[in-house]
Parts: structure tokens; sequence; C-alpha cells
């Protein structure tokens, strides 16, 4: 998920100090004299535009309806500086929301620090060992689960069939067939002049992971409980350095730009190949915000192939939910939270492009082409490294600028040395 502000180590160490008590308290909010939770306004965060309307609706009524006398209020974040934002709201017992949505990757950060409430004997109630375990683990810590998964996200290639058609490509089946196409396609396509044969942004190191895992390398890596950048290792920079051949001879996008609203270059017919998440496909045939008269019927999907031929490992992005240590309201906050996770809630996800909380309820993505893409992606997807400080890292931007200067033709080696140094103070915590 996209960070844009800087979580400093001292921040994450006061958030620590400020709720680690309130973590291992006992008390699960206010009740009334029934036993059962007292009335109370219980606030949601929800991060950008991925949860659609629709969930948004079902989830306040069916919460509203089912506990009379309390509201549920959504309250919208955006993805840019929400680590700074939470870091603060969640120390802050007058200030913290009930129920928050976290980046997957920022999760290991927050329930290291004890931000969050011990979740660990709601687990089985919450969906237990269908949910996706990926998800689980990384909000683990010492064997206490301190949020849920909440939806999941593989990437896979969007490419424009016609182009393929007039280029004579096939879909690729290995890494060096799809780095032969884009290029191609952006040989072949001279005009507009930012045309990319494979749409890649200077500063998308989420998309670039997977050529560095692809390579054998890997972001950081763990050993006798401490974590270490790899970034400069051999099989690490070789990665990076297929990146580079992608900026350099396949891709028309600034590099120093992000992977933001990507349906708006495909829609006007900049490009040819690109890794996005499922849900951008009803963007992009959306009348609001997409193409449905033109470019979207001629969209195709498939997962981007590794060097053998299997699905390449990407990043299975995605959201967790959690609970905040200092909400006065741990029961409604939880029967938010089984709402979120419910089968009717998650269906509506799921008929989003959004990959579900549960394994189970993956046939909901439907079988077309879209669905085999998703599946076929997720069967070798990876998570970012669970390092404590990982949020850190992510809020430096230290992999933004990585790639942005990879892709404006500076030394991989040297990049990827200078990037591992500043990571070895960050992974920790």
């Amino acid at each position: 998920m996209r960070i844009k502000k800087s979580l400093t180590g001292a921040a994450v160490a006061a958030l620590a100090l400020t709720t680690l008590a309130a973590c291992g308290s006992d008390d699960e909010g206010t009740s009334s004299e029934d036993g059962g939770a007292e009335s109370a306004e219980i606030r949601v965060w929800l991060n950008g535009t991925d949860t659609p309307q629709e969930a948004r609706d079902w989830l306040k009524t069916t919460f509203e309806e089912e506990n009379p006398g309390s509201t549920l209020t959504i309250e919208q974040q955006e993805w840019d500086g929400l680590v700074e934002k939470l870091t603060t709201a969640l120390s802050s017992e007058s200030e913290t929301p009930d129920v928050v949505e976290i980046g997957n990757t920022q999760a290991p950060t927050f329930t290291s620090a004890g931000a969050f409430a011990d979740l660990t004997d709601e687990v089985d109630d919450l969906g237990g060992d269908d949910l996706l375990p990926g998800f689980v683990d990384g909000a683990t810590v010492d064997g206490k689960t301190y949020a849920v998964p909440y939806y999941a996200g593989s990437k896979y290639i969007f490419y424009r069939k016609d182009l393929f058609e007039k280029s004579g490509l096939e879909v690729p089946t290995t890494l060096d067939e799809f780095m032969q196409a884009a290029v191609q396609l952006k040989k072949d396509n001279p005009k507009p002049a930012n045309f990319s044969g494979f749409w890649f942004p200077g500063q998308d190191w989420r998309n670039g992971a997977a050529f560095i895992w692809s390579a054998g390398g890997d972001l950081a890596v763990e050993e006798g409980g401490e974590w270490t950048p790899a970034l400069s290792s051999e099989e690490s920079v070789a990665g990076l350095e297929m990146a580079q051949q992608l900026f350099t001879e396949a891709s028309g996008a600034p590099k120093d730009g992000n992977e933001a609203d990507p349906w708006t270059p495909w829609c006007a017919g900049e490009v040819g190949m690109m890794s996005t998440p499922g849900w951008v496909k009803g963007l992009i045939e959306a009348e609001d915000t997409g193409c449905p008269d033109t470019f979207a019927k001629e969209m195709g999907v498939f997962a981007l192939p590794g060097p053998d031929g299997s699905p390449a490992p990407v990043l299975l992005g995605g959201s967790d939910l959690a609970i905040a240590a200092k909400s006065a309201n741990q029961d409604l906050a939880q029967e938010a939270v089984e709402l979120m996770l419910s089968d009717d809630y998650q269906t509506i996800m799921a008929e989003a492009g959004l990959t579900p909380a549960k394994e189970s309820l993956a046939s909901l993505l439907g079988d077309d082409e879209y669905a085999e893409a998703t599946v076929a992606a997720a069967s070798n997807a990876k998570l970012t490294p669970a390092a404590p400080g990982w949020a850190t890292v992510e809020g430096s931007r230290v992999l933004e600028d990585l790639f942005s200067a990879i892709a404006q033709g500076g030394d991989v080696a040297e990049l990827a040395g200078k990037a591992d140094e500043q990571m070895a103070g960050q992974l920790n915590g």
C-alpha cells in the first residue's frame, strides 16, 4: 500500500510505551446492565477507495440494526501519510478510532508496538484456519494475533489484445518472453511518445519486487531473530537490472512517478501491458473513471510468468483489520469486525474484484480469465518482510527512491548498497 511520510523509530517507541499497557488490559469495553455492549458510536477507518460503497452501506445498516442505539461511522483515510496519522491517533484515548484498516505490509510495526488489541481468542470466531494464512502470520507476535485479513489483491498483467495481435505476440509463458514482449510493444507503438510496452513508473517498487524475487533475491532476510537488508545481494541486483531494462526499453511512464491511477494511462491509449490489482478492471470499465466503449473492450489478463513458466512471485497486497488497543468499545468494535468478515460482506468485496479474507470464498471471484489470473497470481505470491520496522522502511520511501534512481539510469549495484545501508537501521524497529 502507498505510504508517504516517515514513521521514525522514536515514534514507534513512543507508541509502544503509550499503548502496551492498554493492549495487555482485561478491559473488554463498557457493558450494559444486561451484559451486552453499551451503545456507542463506533468509528471505522477505511483507506482509499478500495472498499466499494455497497459494502460500506451494508456494514453501517447491518451494524446499527443489530445494535440498537449504537451508530457506526466510516471515516475514509488516504494511504499517503497513514502511518504517521495512525501513530498519533492510536496513542490517544480521545482520538483513537475503534476499528482500523491497515496495509498488510504495515501491520508488523503496529502489532510489535502494542497499538492493537489482542484478538487471539477471537480468531476462531472470525474465521480461524479459513482466514488467509499469510496475513494472519504477518500480524502475529509471540503467538498472539493482533489483526486479521480484510482482503487481498494479487497483481496480474492487463494487456491490450489488439496490440498483441498487431505485433504478432502470444501471451508470454516465461519471464524472458514477457520482457521481450514489453520491449517489442514499445518499439511497435512509437506514438504517443510516452507509450509503454509495460507501464512501469519509476517509484513502483511493489511491481519491481517481482523481478528481485524471480532472480532469487529478496528485500530483507531474517537470521537469528534479526532482520538484515538483502537488496545488494548478487541475486537481488540481477533482478534490479531486469527492472532497469524495462524502465529504459519498455516503459514510457514518468521515471519519478508512482503507480497511482493506472486506469488513466490505459484509457489514454498509452499502455500495452501493466501490472495492477484485479479491482482496476472495474475502474477501466466504469463510465465515470474508465473507457468502456474503447480500450476496455481490448482488455485481457494473465499472471506474470516466472523464469520457469510457473507464476512469478508477485507482491500479495491487501489489508488487515485491527481493533485499537485504546478503544473504549472493544465489544462493539469486535462485532463490527465480525460483520466485515461475514460471508455477506466478503461476497460484496469479491464481486468488486478483491480476494476475500477467507479461502473458502475464493470461488466468488468467478471462473472467467480474471478469476483465473487472480488464482494463478496468488499461487506464488509473497508478502513483504515481517520485520518490526517494515512500516518505517516504507515510510522513509527508501524503496521508491531506489527504483526511481534505477529508472533514471543509475548504477544498480551502487544504489542497492546505499539502500541497504539505510534499511539496516530501520528493519528491527
